[in-house]
Formats: structure tokens, sequence, C-alpha cells
């Protein structure tokens, strides 16, 4: 089988397990599924959940598509060749307690050929990072642990770099380098070779995604039912906008969207239901919401 059709149907099979236990989790509220196709090549499968007791709003989505390098990806995006094929599995829960973190998970994979249809390049990519609004250490621990472990089965430079590349891509430059969050891994452009084929790469991928649901469902399910009062779902949409700015501004896989005639509901399916930008809003000193924000202003060793 082709490396683009194992991939293809890993990210479909994982989109099926999260949802059950993205569903599992909350207890109420369901996903809803939206098959839509792209009219110059393939489709998706967007899946939406909103206004449960857990998960406020949030979304899985799988995509495969393909077409002809346009003009706008050369000079934008530097894509030199004839066609193109790319799939991936994008996530983002945002959950109604600002206890809970909200996260973000995106793992895919891009081929480009010539006019006689062969690969000319091809790469992997992903990565999952978190964004809490309240700082547990012990949940910041476990996360980065989990995706230590999953780094560590295949190579054990893979952590500290992918992990140092994470903190250092959810950036909100124009903010004074504040950190979206507390990151995870991000990798990217990762392309096969003798030592390590495309199949190697789908199998390092296929730990990385399945180490989402030990992650991150863990968390959940130890915050999800904490009193939470209304200045402190206030700083969570404080936060919420700075996720959305970095979405709009920095993203690559956003502008990536927009560059190839993206389905644009699905693009902006990652951002938040409600958000407040509040001139020079800054947190008491010393207070839980400064703990946090402080944590994201440098990268910190969590494991």
């Amino acid at each position: 089988m082709l490396p683009k059709d194992v991939f293809t149907n890993y990210i479909h099979d994982l989109q099926n397990r999260i949802c059950s236990v993205v569903e599992a989790s909350d207890g109420e509220a369901h996903f809803i599924e939206d098959n839509w196709e792209r009219p110059e090549g393939g489709g998706g499968r967007t899946r939406v959940i909103s206004n449960g007791k857990v998960f406020e709003k949030g979304g899985v989505n799988t995509s495969v598509v393909y077409g002809k390098v346009t003009d706008a990806m050369r000079n934008q995006l530097k894509i030199n060749g004839d066609n193109w094929f790319a799939c991936g599995l994008s996530l983002v829960l945002h959950p109604l307690n600002p206890f809970v973190p909200t996260v973000h998970c995106n793992y895919r994979m891009f081929e480009l050929y010539n006019e006689h249809n062969e690969i000319i390049d091809q790469w992997f990519g992903g990565g999952t990072d978190l964004t809490p609004y309240y700082l547990f250490e012990e949940d910041a621990r476990h996360f980065h642990q989990t995706y230590k472990n999953a780094c560590d089965d295949f190579d054990p430079v893979f952590f500290p770099t992918f992990k140092k590349t994470c903190d250092n891509y959810f950036v909100n430059w124009h903010r004074n380098e504040e950190r979206r969050g507390i990151g995870g891994i991000f990798y990217d452009y990762q392309r096969p070779n003798q030592e390590r084929d495309a199949h190697w790469w789908i199998k390092f991928a296929k730990r990385c995604g399945d180490a989402f649901m030990e992650a991150y469902i863990p968390i959940v399910e130890k915050r999800k039912l904490l009193p939470f009062t209304e200045e402190q779902k206030h700083w969570q949409e404080i936060r919420r906008g700075r996720y959305t700015e970095f979405n709009l501004v920095h993203d690559r896989g956003t502008l990536f969207g927009l560059k190839t005639n993206g389905r644009i509901e699905s693009i902006l399916m990652s951002l938040p239901p409600t958000v407040r930008f509040e001139y020079n809003y800054q947190p008491e000193p010393g207070s839980e919401e400064d703990k946090l924000l402080q944590a994201c202003l440098h990268p910190v060793d969590w494991v």
C-alpha cells in the first residue's frame, strides 16, 4: 500500500477514536459531521462539538486534498512542481471550564509531483500542544512526559528537538515573544531517507497521534468539575484572544488552507467561541493569572 493510503486510513481511524473518547468525557454533547468536497480535488470530514457540559467548542477534522500547483502556491508557499497531495488530521478543543486547558493537535503528510506524476518531494509534520488558562504544574509534566515517552521510542533526540521547535513556533512575536501556551512537540518538513523511509515516519506519527488520548483526557477528567468564577472565565477569554491572534497572524496551516482554496469553515474551526480583546490588560502581579502568563513568556523544561 502506498504511504499516502496508509496515512489516510490512519487519520480516519484516529478521528473516530478521538471523537469517541471526547464524547464520553463530555457526557452530553455529540459531534456533528459535515462531509465536504473541494472543487479542485479531494475533500474532508469535519466533525464539530459544541455547547457541551465540558467542551464549549471543538473540532476533529480530516482532509485529503490534491490539485495543481498554482501561482499563489509558488509565490507565497514556495512550492514548485506540477501537482500536489496533502492529507492530515487537525484537532482543537476549547473547554468550558477555565481550569481545563485548550488542546491542539495536527498530523499530516505532503507530496509534490512533476508533470509525469513522479514524487519530487515528500514530507511529514505534526505535533500536539497545550494551552492552559491556569497553570497546574503536574498537568504540564504529565502532558510533556507522555510525548517524551512517545518520542523516545524512536529517537531520544526527538523530544528536546521537537519541544524546542514547538516552543519557538506557537509564539505571538508581535507581543514580545509571548507563547500561546506551554508547548508540547512540533515537527515539520521531515523528509524520508534511506534510514527512515516514509513508512517509518508514518509509524512515528501513529505513535504521537495515539498518545493524544493518554496525554490530554486524564487532565480533562481531573479538572472538568472544578468550580470557577466569572473572573476566571473572563481571564480564559483574554487568553483565548491571544490564541486567536496567533492563528490568524502566524499559523502556517491557516495560511496554507487559505492559499489553496481550503474550506473556510474547517480552517477557522480552530477559533474559540468567545474571546476578549481589552486594551493593555495586565493580570495582578503574583496572581494565578500572572503565574500562567509568566510561564508563557519563556519556555520551561517540564520533564
